[in-house]
């Protein structure tokens, strides 16, 4: 990115001004994320947890949301896959920061809650082939995730943003009866 840029926001959205050409192509074969394995390896992060957030997004957390913070956040999981293009989720949005909280939170919280109750070692592994196949084809690994959460037996309105294939909708976080404005 280019210098000063977090003045602008906090997200980065598809064709963001703010990043420049060779960050774009480290942003798009996602090696960008490839500085956090040294996190992994001194232990601050898993390999595979709920993606963390930044820290004014967390003291946004509803009282079930902070749940989320009892494990160490991860590389990869559930939403890491289902929302591996926020960046085109918020592309032309008015207020990029409110839409992720409007759009994405509230189903990434749920994933990451969801997680949090089925963790296990088999779930980590699965969860890594199935990030490593959604490099190739995301459908593939979306049809995973759906699948392994109707085993699960979660919330239907879970599994129907988790398939992709309608827009996403403002949607109150987990704990809140409200949509975040």
């Amino acid at each position: 990115m280019y210098i000063n840029s977090e003045n602008a926001g906090k997200l980065t959205y598809y064709k963001d001004i703010r990043v420049t050409n060779f960050g774009s192509f480290l942003r798009r074969y996602k090696i960008d994320e490839l500085p956090q394995l040294i996190n992994v390896l001194v232990g601050e992060i898993s390999l595979v947890g709920p993606r963390p957030n930044v820290k004014s997004e967390v003291d946004l957390y509803t009282n079930v949301e902070k749940k989320l913070l009892s494990i160490k956040p991860g590389i990869t999981d559930f939403s890491s896959l289902v929302f591996s293009d926020e960046e085109k989720i918020l592309e032309n949005k008015e207020n990029p920061d409110l839409s992720y909280n409007q759009l994405i939170r509230p189903w990434k919280s749920r994933l990451g809650l969801i997680y949090i109750k089925h963790k296990s070692i088999l779930l980590d592994f699965e969860l890594m082939i199935f990030t490593l196949v959604a490099l190739i084809s995301k459908p593939m690994a979306l049809k995973w995730v759906v699948k392994k959460l109707e085993k699960f037996n979660v919330d239907q309105k879970i599994i129907e943003v988790v398939k992709r294939d309608k827009e996403l909708f403002p949607f109150p976080p987990p704990g809140s009866d409200k949509i975040v404005v």
